[in-house]
């Protein structure tokens, strides 16, 4: 139960921080979801940091480790707004946008990944 609070408590932050960077970097102006883009990578950052720290002689607790790594980060990183952000750019036939965003996060996300497990080796 413990371990479920814990993930509670670290996702309600990490969404609240992504809903302020959302409204503060999204705009309807050009349709181009930045503030998301931005919490992924930083999300994809943080989360290598974590678990790098994490395994680096078990200097982060299991509770630690659930508090920050998934539910921070889980909360604060986004799947579902991604997928859906995706599907407006497809409907609207912008496939330019499309491609770049798709391909920009999931590779830039995980070099924000293994560029934090590296900047704790």
């Amino acid at each position: 139960m413990k371990s479920a609070i814990l993930v509670f408590i670290g996702g309600g932050f990490g969404s609240v921080l992504r809903y302020l960077v959302g409204k503060w970097l999204n705009s309807s102006e050009n349709g181009i979801p930045y503030g998301t883009f931005a919490a992924n990578i930083l999300g994809s950052l943080l989360i290598g940091i974590i678990l790098g720290i994490a395994a680096k002689n078990d200097s982060l607790s299991e509770s630690q480790t659930l508090l920050l790594a998934t539910g921070f980060c889980g909360g604060f990183t986004t799947f579902s707004t991604f997928a859906y952000e995706n599907h407006v750019f497809l409907k609207s036939g912008d496939f330019t946008s499309f491609a770049l965003y798709t391909i920009a996060s999931f590779v830039i996300g995980f070099l924000a990944v293994f560029g934090g497990m590296y900047l704790v080796k």
